[in-house]
């Protein structure tokens, strides 16, 4: 019986009592009978408050009416002891057969385990990252990429529809900065005045120069432009490059550009956003500029949308790309951003109630905030910043993902690399690997000896360390549903390093392995099935981590 079946049964005895008691209809689901795991273990496998909940819709007073829930539970199969606690605590306690039951489940489900629909039927647009395409990804985008790569993960397993997007921000003076600069490269001039300095102009110019040899043969307009697009096409090459070396995907690369292009009846996608504000009544006209009155959101002030010269505003496109968003079908946007963006929070937030949505529901600004990492080195190529490539040769992916990904994203952190090149138990991420790995190591040498899952008996998982490793594993769709619901990955990165623990534990007790001349049995047999959903959840963990499972270490 794992914790799912187990709400499902409460919520039959719960609302048979109800019943009888008068009130035919709490509207209950499964979802509001959450159990969680008692600290103390003496006090049973699950606990539960809704004896506490329940009171007061039913005129109940909590303890008898645990009481009288727990009656009914005790009869069920599967249940091995009911306790009533303090002033209303339901303390469940599952027989060996019942709970041990789960690890059968877990290999036969493999990769979906842990997979749950506590948030299906959203569609959601995850955005992160979105560097400008005018440089190498920093050690700042390392962290948003990292966190917002597991936050996908993490949200699509817990059934939402979700698509995640770099925000590509390639219009404005930055990317005629960017031409300049890689122009003056090429002449072998000095970088101008709000260039862009760096070995890595350099190398682009070349890279144009080779594709392009006819670049310093063209007038200035032109060259301009020949630099300003096949530099950002390499560019932007290589970011998405350096994201996919760090196991980061994106479904969706949106444009800026796009919101610039006109249709065919002369209009972009920016002029459509001004007229679609005005029609909701938040759009006036001061001063010959058009401002979106915000204001009547919570910001702390009008913004301006299109100057009295008639040049729209950052402000602009931020309101065209929202409205592609829902156009797009996303009911639900998370911006996931820079520590140096709090002042977009109140901005988006003012722009979503502007285009008639909830800002307290359809949109969610996560600020993330700096990381540093003691002994890293400013880049030999860019000169000022200290790059994802340069951090992910010298620590690895999986050590970056990893210690990246086990922290909230609102904490400053700073990482220790001697810690992170440790191939020990002080290292995490080692720490879960190695345990994942002796789980092939274990089922190889079962292998070799005899053993095989023919046979799953769970009553004979009568070791402590068996009771405690299982419920663990049950803990698992409850974390990923949970670290979905409050945006939180890193809670499964301390649930793998829980369950590393508990599964060291119990190899240290419960050989699965016959040892000599010993018979093979079904204790053995039943053992490798538990073994193997251990290495089951593991994976499942680090996946949503972006970090590889090895099988040997």
């Amino acid at each position: 019986m794992n914790p799912a079946d187990l709400s499902a049964t409460l919520l039959s005895v719960v609302s048979r009592i109800a019943a009888d008691r008068g009130t035919p209809d709490l509207g209950l689901t499964v979802n509001d009978l959450v159990l969680e795991r008692p600290r103390n273990r003496d006090h049973g496998d699950w606990a539960s408050n809704v004896a506490m909940k329940l009171a007061k819709p039913l005129g109940a007073n909590p303890r008898e009416l645990a009481t009288e829930i727990a009656e009914q539970v005790r009869t069920l199969d599967g249940i091995a002891a009911v306790d009533v606690a303090g002033p209303g605590f339901i303390n469940i306690t599952l027989d060996a057969a019942a709970a041990g039951a789960l690890a059968k489940t877990i290999v036969e489900q493999g990769d979906v385990y842990g997979h749950n629909d506590s948030l299906a039927g959203q569609t959601i647009n995850l955005e992160f990252v979105s560097a400008n395409p005018t440089g190498p990804l920093h050690i700042g985008h390392t962290r948003w990429a990292a966190l917002g790569d597991s936050l996908a993960r993490v949200l699509k397993a817990a059934g939402a529809e979700l698509v995640s997007e770099f925000y590509i921000n390639d219009a404005g003076n930055q990317m005629d900065n960017f031409a300049a600069s890689i122009l003056a490269a090429a002449k072998g001039e000095p970088t101008p005045e709000d260039g862009y300095p760096g070995a890595y102009i350099a190398e682009l110019a070349k890279g144009v120069l080779a594709s392009n040899p006819e670049l310093l043969d063209l007038d200035h307009d032109a060259a301009i432009a020949v630099a300003r697009e096949r530099g950002y096409e390499l560019q932007l090459g290589e970011i998405k490059k350096s994201l996919a070396d760090f196991n980061v995907h994106f479904d969706v690369w949106f444009s800026e550009r796009a919101l610039h292009t006109t249709n065919d009846d002369g209009k972009s996608a920016i002029d459509e956003a001004v007229e679609r504000l005005r029609a909701q009544g938040h759009v006036a006209d001061i001063d010959e500029a058009v401002w979106v009155t915000t204001t009547d959101f919570g910001d702390d002030k009008d913004r301006v949308i299109k100057r009295g010269n008639g040049v729209y505003t950052y402000f602009a496109a931020d309101a065209a790309y929202y409205l592609s968003k829902s156009d797009r079908g996303f009911a639900h946007k998370i911006y996931l951003l820079g520590a140096d963006h709090h002042g977009y929070v109140h901005r988006l937030k003012a722009l979503a109630g502007a285009a008639g949505d909830d800002p307290t529901k359809d949109i969610e600004v996560l600020i993330g905030q700096l990381v540093s990492i003691n002994g890293a080195r400013l880049s030999k190529r860019a000169g000022n910043i200290i790059e994802l490539n340069d951090l992910r040769e010298w620590l690895g992916t999986d050590a970056l993902r990893y210690s990246l990904g086990r922290y909230p994203a609102d904490s400053p952190l700073t990482l220790d690399p001697e810690i992170l090149k440790k191939r020990t138990n002080d290292n995490p991420v080692f720490y879960v690997q190695y345990a994942h790995a002796r789980t092939h190591s274990v089922a190889r040498n079962a292998g070799e000896s005899g053993v095989d899952r023919s046979v799953f008996d769970a009553s004979l998982l009568t070791n402590e360390t068996e009771s405690i490793l299982v419920g663990v594993l049950a803990e698992f769709p409850r974390i990923v549903a949970q670290a979905a619901e409050l945006r939180e990955p890193h809670r499964v990165a301390r649930f793998a390093e829980e369950l590393a623990g508990s599964y060291h534990r119990w190899y240290d007790q419960c050989r699965v392995t016959p040892m000599n001349d010993e018979e093979v049995t079904d204790v053995h047999r039943t053992r490798l099935w538990v073994n193997d959903a251990v290495g089951q959840v593991l994976r499942n963990s680090l996946w949503m981590l972006g970090v590889s499972a090895p099988e040997r270490m």
